[in-house]
């Protein structure tokens, strides 16, 4: 008798934990995936990133490099791939593509990839540049707002996604991450991306450019809890529409379209790295939290961030990618 309650004991146990492990797995939902981006984590990261270790990573110096050594480091210990070849993150730039350079030298994109589960050939991109404007009278120009927010925020978004991927939820078109360089001096990284896409332009879905989400404008700080798009109509309604729907769904942030006026006299649409896709008629979205006192300063400095609002922002932008990937349609330019 002892030995059939064993048993019973037993099986009753394997079974529980076969429930909870079924029941964890079918509860984890895209906002468990948005909430592994931490404003703890994006800190770290960016500590380190715009630290003056990397002495304001100007294209083709040795602190660009290593802060692209940082990027395909930390893709290789998370498992996610590259799409070019295996621990190949590097898209390579030769040194006479930066025509703007004062003794331009070698650089690169660096990239990673999320495969899509059922239309792997359609591809959204989420970019932002890793470059900034090196040391200049002795000073570490360390970009922590521009842009090492965006950047670090794109390693948190395919983090999550990639936990997507190993709870077999991955999503269903394919996400490439870019991170490119040159963008201080002319948006050449994109430009080279553009003009030499790993993947055919016309199979891009969309462009999500991420540049400046860690800061508060001035003018803003009443009520910081906004974020300026810029683009999303400019092409595709439909891009423009799925992008404030998502927003009241599942983050709620004030949508400023100031920027995006036809007439802005600042012509923010035209000067980061979204606007190469958009030249090639890609829908494109632009996140951006407006200038400050330390834009373009040796001032902008990591202990200046707004890290729960730059999380927070870049949930926005994981849930925006989330429900591209995963919907029936194709996004499609509506507006050429």
């Amino acid at each position: 008798m002892k030995y059939l309650i064993l048993i019973i004991i037993t099986i009753l146990a394997v079974s529980c934990n076969s429930a909870q492990n079924a029941i964890s797995t079918k509860i984890m939902t895209r906002v468990d995936y948005a909430n592994t981006i931490t404003a703890e984590e994006l800190k770290t990261h960016l500590y380190i990133f715009a630290g003056d270790a990397m002495e304001g990573r100007m294209t083709g110096t040795k602190g660009n490099n290593l802060a692209a050594e940082y990027l395909r480091n930390y893709y290789i210990d998370q498992g996610i791939s590259s799409p070019i070849e295996e621990n190949n993150y590097y898209q390579s730039i030769p040194s006479d593509y930066f025509g703007r350079m004062e003794n331009p030298q070698p650089s690169q994109n660096v990239v990673a990839f999320i495969r899509g589960s059922e239309k792997p050939d359609e591809v959204i991109v989420i970019s932002a540049h890793y470059d900034h404007i090196g040391i200049k009278d002795g000073n570490i120009y360390n970009g922590a707002d521009d842009d090492g927010s965006g950047t670090v925020s794109l390693l948190e978004i395919a983090q999550a996604f990639h936990e997507a991927v190993k709870n077999g939820n991955g999503p269903k078109r394919s996400i490439l991450f870019l991170h490119v360089t040159g963008e201080e001096i002319g948006l050449y990284g994109s430009k080279y991306y553009t003009e030499n896409p790993l993947f055919p332009l016309e199979n891009t879905v969309c462009n999500l450019n991420v540049d400046m989400i860690g800061r508060i404008d001035p003018t803003k700080e009443e009520n910081p809890n906004y974020i300026y798009l810029i683009g999303s109509d400019k092409l595709s309604q439909e891009l423009h529409d799925l992008s404030e729907e998502v927003n009241k769904n599942y983050i709620n942030l004030e949508f400023d379209y100031t920027f995006n006026a036809d007439n802005d006299p600042n012509r923010f649409y035209y000067r980061s790295d979204h606007y190469n896709f958009a030249k090639n008629n890609i829908p494109i979205i632009f996140y951006f939290n407006g200038v400050h006192a330390d834009y373009h300063r040796h001032t902008d400095t990591p202990d200046k961030i707004e890290y729960e609002l730059m999380a927070k922002r870049a949930q926005l932008i994981f849930h925006t990618a989330w429900e591209i990937a995963n919907r029936e349609d194709r996004i499609t330019a509506d507006k050429l």
